[in-house]
């Protein structure tokens, strides 16, 4: 495939859904091809969900084809395959600003545009919010239809059967596509992912209704009586030969597998579906990453991507050690080598999590539970009880899905779960959806939880040793970037509540969690530079804070500033602050530096660090502020 060597005249003319109607089968093919060099040249660039685009070009140029949006309402499931539905709603021509500070968003965006109808981000919502739609659609008298696009990988979540079961029940008018690529991110896990691969690799299956068909029509209906054996007959030979009467028992009407690939078929498909009453599937089986061999050949890699070489598929080099991820990775490796009862868990994020080395090495310890957080830590939690070691690697914005499960499954049995946090604060480019800003804050609150957060490689390695030998609950949270320093051979345990004093002065104190350590550390550099002497305080542990150690400094300097990649509210400078006014220091004066009450928007990590005044720069100015100092010959506002 070539990226980038035609001009996209066709994608250039289509300012809205309706003008895909001007255009016959042949230009709908023109014009897939032309979307696919669009997206592969842009996420070169930007980085993006590559793989999952592109598998679903055919599929959208179908749907916006017979369906009328924004009039028709298309929710797309995690919304990481929007592009394509982008780039046909009017935004062709802003989207080389994709996942950029100030640009669109990879993901659906109501603020964004009217054809997006649902703001999606994580997975597994879509029918639940389509059938709400159809609910207030007929109860306000109105006749608009409803397509909900959901894939396989988020099929195997809970919450996708719950509404499946609603909307059976409920019988509204209501299309659900089953995009079947046989992956989440990583390849599809559990019986639903087998059963589905039945269905999209036997030719039997897809002609099964036809063959019953045909051969009832062989048999003479005499009365009543032979009527209702010839039904029972059917249904019977129908359950031997199309097992999508799975989705049939649920209520739908069920269409497929159909070739997601063929846009003919999609439009004649989707139109005897957007004529038929009440709740329908239509099950159609794409390739993720169709169109780029490279993504077709590794569309876990491609899944989503930073920039990469357009041409050949490479990758661009980022440099510098070993990530957060990939220390964990290790880390958890060894660990289980010395201690047989150390077991892994993820939800359908094995390589985004670190966790292949230890699928490879330990593949009877290790659990990939598909898309279904919720079972992942109650998985976890009925391990701990029979005496094994559990750690569940799962990201920050996707453990907020457990909550219920971490107070009563976890905590409140106080059961020794090691959650390792990933993509704690700020992730960047894929936006609100997925920013980690709020686990200390739902975390911190529980009874039982012990909350920690490194400040660089070595201490992410001590902080996992220590969490699976507490014999309690605990989390370790750390960014997605580069971790600072060597990662260790040997560990040593973090005493749990002790803070570290890395730099001493008398005019404030700094107390850092995490990522904001290295940055208080330059602070103070800089202030040093001006003649301000603080005290650079590592509290390692949101919970329990080292109550002594941050009274004593408090105290003696008057000034005690909080430094977290975290919500303001409720979170690390928060938790400070109570336990000195608890401590009857209120004279103290805190001040919090983190993020505002706000949903952090999509852009690079710097960029955003910046805008929110975490750099070094940043709060050495607050600090001269504070203390009523001026650099020389500096005027600050």
């Amino acid at each position: 495939m070539e990226t980038g060597s035609t001009s996209p005249s066709l994608l250039a003319q289509i300012k809205e859904p309706a003008d895909l109607r001007r255009l016959d089968f042949e230009a709908l093919k023109r014009l897939a091809a032309e979307i696919r060099e669009v997206i592969v040249a842009t996420t070169a660039r930007t980085g993006g969900h590559l793989a999952p685009n592109l598998g679903v070009v055919e599929l959208t140029l179908a749907l916006h084809y017979v369906f009328d949006s924004p009039r028709d309402k298309i929710i797309w499931d995690v919304g990481h395959q929007s592009y394509v539905h982008k780039l046909l709603t009017g935004r062709y021509h802003r989207f080389a600003t994709l996942r950029q500070l100030g640009g669109i968003s990879g993901f659906p965006r109501p603020e964004e545009s009217v054809h997006d109808v649902f703001a999606t981000g994580h997975s597994s919502t879509s029918v639940s919010a389509a059938l709400g739609l159809a609910v207030a659609r007929d109860l306000a008298g109105q006749d608009y239809r409803v397509v909900a696009v959901i894939g396989d990988g988020a099929l195997t979540a809970g919450m996708a059967f719950e509404a499946l079961n609603h909307a059976g029940h409920l019988q509204k008018d209501l299309l659900v596509v089953l995009n079947d690529n046989e992956m989440s991110i990583a390849p599809n896990v559990g019986a639903l992912a087998k059963y589905l691969n039945r269905l999209r690799t036997d030719p039997m299956y897809r002609r099964g209704k036809e063959e019953i068909e045909r051969l009832l029509n062989k048999i003479p209906a005499i009365g009543p009586r032979v009527a209702r054996v010839v039904e029972r007959l059917k249904d019977s030979l129908k359950y031997l030969v199309v097992p999508g009467m799975f989705f049939e028992e649920l209520g739908f009407q069920y269409l497929g597998p159909v070739d997601g690939h063929n846009i003919p078929l999609l439009v004649e498909v989707f139109r005897q579906a957007r004529k038929t009453r009440g709740p329908v599937l239509v099950h159609v089986f794409t390739k993720k990453g169709k169109g780029y061999p490279p993504a077709e050949r590794n569309p876990d890699l491609f899944h989503g991507v930073g920039p990469f070489r357009a041409d050949t598929g490479e990758l661009e080099a980022t440099g510098g050690g070993p990530t957060y991820t990939e220390v964990f990775g290790r880390t958890v490796v060894e660990l289980a080598r010395r201690d047989p009862r150390v077991v892994a868990i993820t939800a359908a994020m094995p390589a985004g999590t670190g966790l292949v080395p230890f699928a490879r090495e330990f593949p009877e310890r290790f659990f990939d539970v598909g898309i279904a957080e919720q079972h992942a830590v109650t998985l976890a939690a009925g391990m701990a009880r029979g005496g094994l070691k559990p750690v569940v690697a799962i990201y920050s914005t996707f453990l907020q899905r457990a909550y219920d499960q971490i107070i009563h499954d976890v905590c409140l049995q106080n059961l020794p779960v090691v959650f390792a946090v990933d993509r704690a604060g700020i992730v960047g480019d894929d936006g609100a959806t997925h920013q980690g800003l709020f686990d200390l804050a739902f975390l911190r609150t529980v009874p039982n939880m012990v909350v920690m957060a490194p400040r660089d490689a070595a201490e992410l390695a001590n902080m996992l040793f220590t969490a699976l030998e507490l014999g309690q609950p605990a989390a370790v949270r750390y960014p997605r970037r580069r971790a600072p320093g060597p990662v260790p051979l040997e560990w040593s345990p973090v005493p749990v509540g002790r803070a570290e004093v890395l730099r001493e002065g008398e005019e404030a104190v700094l107390v850092a969690l995490g990522t904001m350590v290295p940055v208080a550390c330059a602070a103070a550099e800089e202030l040093a530079a001006q003649g301000i002497a603080v005290t650079v305080i590592n509290a390692r542990f949101a919970k329990p804070l080292d109550e002594e150690c941050l009274s004593a400094w408090a105290a003696r300097a008057g000034l005690v500033v909080t430094l977290e990649e975290h919500v303001l509210a409720g979170g690390f400078g928060s938790a400070v602050a109570e336990m000195l006014a608890d401590r009857g220091l209120s004279a103290v004066r805190v001040v919090r530096m983190g993020l505002p009450d706000t949903f952090v928007e999509h852009g690079s990590q710097e960029l955003l660090l910046a805008r929110y005044g975490l750099t070094p720069e940043a709060v050495a100015q607050n600090v001269v502020r504070l203390l009523g100092r001026r650099k020389e010959g500096t005027c600050l506002k």
